[in-house]
């Protein structure tokens, strides 16, 4: 986004920076400076000062300076665009439109906001007072969640209505729509997306509301137990974690993050005194998490299980260590308790999991060689070999050595032996004691939930997908059963072969909270990127036009209004490319 110097002078000229300061700092007029405690560094004697005449602050203390601007972005955690727009929207000054349709963007982001934030209170208010919510403030009342903790997380309830926040709320049907609160059923009303549920609010890091999770009471006959919003506008749920916007500030102080897999485990960790957690919102802990997570910490405890991320998960792990420079660590709970039910019953063992955290790889070692007594030199080189697979995952042969160290010392065998494997990063083939992990990866797998949806979902996804899209064999052969019998599993289950038998099974099974156009559009940019790589030698003229077209509409996917166009165009170019290949063109 672009900002004109214009408005930046006006900001400059229009707030105050001792009023600015002053809501963080308690300022005390020292001459012509205003002086108080540092808000960046634990300070006794005041050393931070600020001069209004120049707009500037500077803490002697620890060198931290700049204006209104810096400090915004300082103490909000915040990028310089940002800032500039926290500050107009706290002077009242209506940016200027910079580029085609950014003042038409910034307007239709706001309503889309202030809608939501309408939808929020109005399911708040309907938990708190309405007696048709009883049975979900009973069922709050046994999780520790009524009261202050529901007024603080703004928890709401969902009667189980079709259509009671769409007739009563007020809000206008567009806007309920396009925030995902309401949908158009066969006849064309409007109807609710959520009913009969206990409603946790999403909201962004600085504290706009911009989707709602809900979770079905005991005894509900609705077989989706948990129900995300959709992706909108105004959400994306890989840049979007639960409980940000309160956690914030603990988390900088800590210089730590616990990242959680429910909503009620924030909330559990907030009552247990360690309000710097924060959730998924029913997706996998992504890149643009992490990215979002460091400028705030540089330590993430994961507090789910860990013990579902297989060998491709662990290697992204290890990726953005080093790529953001933060430190993974894992933190193991008794009895399989979770975090939330830990935080009523066990707050200080909650407390003792968080502090004892693993690091990562540790964990997944652990996972491996703890417990484990061979009794025979055979089970002995199993065993070294099955733990120096997991070692040598990590891409630092400095971390693969000191590990080999400790893989020697459980195992009984020679430490020369094992850090001459981690230096060579050297993998044995994956024996039975870790096969199901990688059939866990496969779980995992972007195609598996894509066959997931057209299983369960046909009409939502079955034209976005083509054979093209499968690299794994197996999920290919699974796709083209399903996709030969027209959406028909219990046709698609007798075609299959054993395996892409098995996926099926599984898919139909399975609880999958996804958008199936943006899974659509993740499998196609995927297999274009895979085509575009093996092409990249070519020096036919017409295929390098080709790729470089296949380019330019791989960009379009995400647009909008070019997206189905795009998609289209490139399921008919990955198709002609497969059917070259097997035409020995």
């Amino acid at each position: 986004m672009a900002i004109a110097d214009d408005d930046i002078e006006r900001i400059r000229s229009t707030v105050s920076i001792v009023d600015l300061v002053g809501q963080h700092v308690q300022l005390k007029r020292t001459g012509r400076n205003w002086v108080g405690l540092c808000p960046f560094h634990a300070e006794r004697t005041p050393s931070f000062n600020v001069r209004e005449e120049t707009g500037r602050y500077r803490c002697f203390g620890c060198d931290k300076s700049g204006d209104i601007f810096t400090f915004v972005q300082e103490v909000e955690h915040t990028d310089f665009v940002g800032s500039v727009e926290h500050l107009a929207n706290r002077a009242g000054i209506q940016l200027t439109e910079t580029m085609p349709g950014q003042n038409q963007h910034r307007a239709r982001r706001k309503r889309l906001i202030e809608a939501m934030n309408e939808a929020v209170e109005w399911y708040h208010e309907r938990l708190l007072t309405a007696p048709d919510a009883r049975a979900a403030r009973d069922y709050l009342r046994g999780r520790g969640l009524a009261g202050d903790i529901a007024r603080q997380f703004k928890l709401g309830w969902a009667p189980d209505d079709w259509d009671a926040l769409s007739r009563e709320s007020g809000i206008d049907a567009k806007l309920l729509h396009d925030n995902g609160l309401a949908f158009r059923n066969r006849r064309d009303k409007l109807q609710d997306a959520f009913r009969g549920r206990v409603l946790f609010p999403i909201f962004t890091e600085n504290g706009d509301p911009v989707a709602l999770g809900g979770r079905i009471l005991p005894g509900s006959t609705d077989p989706a137990k948990y129900k995300n919003s959709s992706e909108t506008p105004i959400y994306t749920k890989s840049k979007t974690l639960y409980g940000l916007n309160w956690a914030k500030g603990d988390i900088v102080n800590a210089n730590q993050v616990i990242v959680c897999e429910g909503y009620t485990d924030v909330i559990g960790f907030h009552q247990a005194g360690l309000p710097r957690a924060v959730a998924t919102c029913g997706t996998a802990f992504t890149e643009e998490h992490v990215r979002l997570l460091k400028r705030y910490a540089s330590k993430v405890v994961l507090a789910f299980d860990a013990d579902a991320a297989g060998q491709g998960a662990a290697e992204r792990f290890y990726e953005w260590e080093e790529k953001y420079q933060v430190e993974v660590s894992v933190a193991t709970f008794p009895g399989g308790k979770d975090p939330g039910e830990m935080a009523q019953h066990d707050p200080e063992g909650l407390a003792a999991a968080v502090e004892g955290a693993t690091p990562f790889l540790g964990f997944r070692l652990g996972r491996v060689v703890d417990g484990q007594a061979p009794q025979s030199p055979e089970a002995t080189a199993r065993l070294a070999e099955a733990a120096m697979a997991v070692v040598n995952e990590h891409p630092n042969v400095n971390i693969r050595k000191l590990y080999a160290g400790e893989v020697a010392a459980q195992v009984g065998m020679p430490v020369n032996d094992l850090v001459a494997m981690a230096e060579r990063g050297v993998r044995r083939p994956q024996i039975s004691a870790v096969r199901p992990k990688q059939r866990q990866d496969r779980r995992e797998n972007a195609e598996f939930v894509a066959i997931a949806l057209l299983v369960q979902n046909w009409d939502a996804i079955a034209t976005w997908l083509v054979e093209s899209l499968f690299a794994d064999d197996v999920y290919r052969r699974a796709f083209l059963a399903v996709a030969e019998s027209g959406g028909d599993l219990g046709v698609a289950l007798e075609a299959a072969d054993p395996e892409a038998r098995d996926v099926l099974e599984r898919a139909a099974v399975v609880d999958i909270d996804a958008d199936p156009a943006s899974e659509a559009r993740n499998l196609i940019s995927a297999a274009v990127r895979r085509e575009l790589a093996e092409r990249a030698t070519s020096a036919d003229p017409e295929r390098i036009r080709d790729d470089a077209e296949a380019r330019v509409r791989m960009e379009e996917l995400s647009d909008g209004a070019l997206g189905l166009d795009a998609a289209g165009w490139l399921l008919g170019w990955l198709e002609g490319r497969m059917e070259a290949r097997t035409g020995g063109g």
